[in-house]
């Protein structure tokens, strides 16, 4: 038997490693095979230790503790593992990734990422062999018949991409993998590169042959760094291995890959911008045309795609584009990856056929939302995309659903948001990232996003003033119509699904200056109610600014002209006798 602990971000990030350690310790001296694998997806779950039985999964145990080390050990050691039934995952939690079709995720949670065997004895790198045998043509043709579009948020057909790359003259050509990923809320890439490296490599070596690329680059966010650092050993493992180098299999092709560790500016995810950055300048969009097929790094043809979209490109071609092309809608095929987060109760990785509902997605594989609170909305795509409403939740994921919302597919943040969240809050919080995020070489974004938070932040602040709204509304447009790239042309879309669905939290923060989720500080009225007070004293020991007067066991008040509204006095009284108003 092996035991297998989950090391990717999030299980480090749980204990992990000191996990791993305490096993290692109380396996010393027993026969015992202890291995490592990345997220399975089931972040809420973590840490998580795996038993196997050959290539069997035997055992799943869950929020595994250090004291629980010697108990697994043991376990495996008898063959036994009834004492042990506290930990191990229940029935309801296995539909988490039971209702999943996992394709991109395919090994992220089985195979050890540090390890190129084990990524072969799982069918890794036949793709690739099978790819030298064909002619680039058809390796396009492949990828047309699959249907896939660029996961990356635009949906732009992968295959089209390729052919304008291939099609394009030029002394040297080179295939890019977009991995900035920037969206608040949003952690596919990062877990695929973490957990499952070769099948990226794979993917852009399958890329690299069709449009004859020589050189393969991986923008990367030097905030990954463990990412960074099972990616910089694949690369070593495929180069020793002859699948990265001079005359690949001995098949005439060469190509090279390295990688670049970016800053983390949220505009190096538009694919011109990352290339001014790749090439040493400061982050910010090209006009187009000529698009990076004819003229992109170093002004040589360059294709560039997403991690997800890469990790598609060998599962496709071993098991062929029509498999591929069952899976979805018409006009979306295959899975997609999320990053499921916010007020639901079972957080992760998800990837599911296009074509599923929101609803299922969220209910079913999510668990629903947290301490029973009812769903007000969720958002998609980020700072780009935008808030689908409760009275939407049967809307089916795929690109022409989604944008009829007015919201994106996006990468893939899908962040669910719970009675208690203040849309006119939420949109602010998009805003002010993208605000920050401008790189400021166009005046519409730099400008219109600065302008747009400034009356947003006004009416969070309970300072609204009516014509507001309009105001918003007509920098929207001005703004979509005048950006020079994405960012800014999808910068407004937050604030206008909120305002579509949830204008009458609009109006209540500028008419009544109320915030019905209590969110808005500014807004809120702390008082103590003389029937449940006991004169205590906690509530005034406990505030910053000595604003609640008192004597002991008498009813305590809070002086309106202090009070900063911090929420202490209510986060501390055991009696409820802080009112919030």
């Amino acid at each position: 038997m092996r035991i297998v602990i989950g090391e990717g971000s999030c299980g480090i990030a749980a204990g992990a490693i000191k996990i791993h350690s305490a096993i290692e310790k109380y396996a010393a001296e027993k026969d015992i095979e202890i291995g490592i694998t990345g997220c399975n997806g089931m972040c809420f779950l973590e840490p998580i230790v795996d038993i196997y039985d050959g290539k069997e999964l035997i055992k799943r145990f869950v929020r595994v503790s250090e004291s629980d080390a010697e108990r697994i050990v043991n376990a495996v050691e008898n063959e036994d593992f009834s004492s042990l039934s506290d930990i191990e995952i229940s029935d309801e939690d296995k539909n988490f990734l039971d209702l999943q079709t996992r394709i991109a995720l395919r090994n992220c949670g089985k195979t050890d990422p540090e390890s190129i065997e084990d990524y072969m004895d799982n069918g890794g790198y036949k793709a690739i062999k099978k790819v030298l045998k064909m002619s680039p043509k058809e390796v396009i043709e492949e990828i047309k018949f699959s249907g896939l579009a660029g996961r990356g948020g635009a949906g732009f057909p992968t295959w089209f991409k390729w052919s304008a790359a291939r099609k394009s003259a030029g002394e040297k050509k080179y295939i890019i993998c977009n991995a900035d990923e920037g969206d608040p809320g949003a952690f596919m890439d990062r877990a695929v590169i973490e957990s499952d490296p070769h099948s990226l490599i794979e993917g852009m070596l399958i890329g690299a042959y069709a449009i004859g690329a020589q050189e393969m680059i991986v923008y990367v966010r030097a905030e990954y760094p463990l990412a960074i650092k099972r990616l910089e050993e694949a690369i070593k493992q495929a180069e020793k291995a002859g699948f990265i180098g001079e005359n690949i299999l001995g098949s005439g092709f060469s190509c090279k890959m390295r990688i670049k560790a970016g800053a983390g500016a949220f505009v190096c995810g538009e694919e011109t911008a990352l290339i001014e950055s790749l090439e040493g300048k400061r982050g910010m969009p090209r006009l187009k045309p000529p698009f990076p097929a004819q003229s992109g790094f170093k002004n040589e043809p360059s294709n560039i795609n997403n991690v997800e979209t890469f990790a598609n490109i060998a599962w496709i071609i071993e098991n062929g584009g029509s498999e591929f092309s069952k899976l979805g809608t018409e006009n979306s095929k295959g899975t997609k990856v999320f990053a499921l987060t916010g007020k639901v109760n079972k957080s992760g990785l998800v990837e599911v056929p296009m074509g599923m509902t929101l609803r299922d997605v969220i209910y079913k594989i999510g668990g629903g939302i947290k301490n029973g609170k009812s769903f007000k909305a969720v958002q998609l795509g980020g700072p780009s995309g935008g808030c689908i409403p409760k009275e939407l939740l049967d809307t089916v994921i795929d690109y022409k659903s989604l944008s009829a919302t007015g919201a994106i597919m996006g990468s893939g943040g899908m962040v669910v948001m719970d009675e208690d969240t203040c849309m006119v809050g939420m949109a602010k919080f998009f805003l002010d990232f993208t605000a920050e995020e401008s790189c400021g070489k166009c005046v519409h974004c730099r400008i219109g996003t600065k302008r747009m938070q400034e009356i947003l932040t006004k009416i969070v602040n309970g300072e609204g003033e009516q014509g507001d709204i309009e105001l918003l509304e007509e920098l929207c447009g001005v703004i979509k119509d005048g950006a020079l790239c994405g960012l800014g042309q999808t910068a407004p879309n937050p604030v206008l699904t909120t305002l579509r669905y949830f204008k009458d939290e609009y109006d209540e923060h500028i008419s009544e200056h109320r915030c019905r989720a209590k969110e808005c500080s500014a807004m809120l009225k702390y008082s103590i109610n003389p029937e449940k007070c006991i004169g205590c004293t906690v509530c005034a020991r406990n505030c910053p600014v000595k604003a609640i007067n008192g004597e002991l066991k008498k009813t305590h008040t809070i002086d309106q002209n202090i009070c900063i509204k911090c929420g202490m006095c209510s986060k501390v009284c055991r009696f409820g006798a802080v009112s919030i108003g």
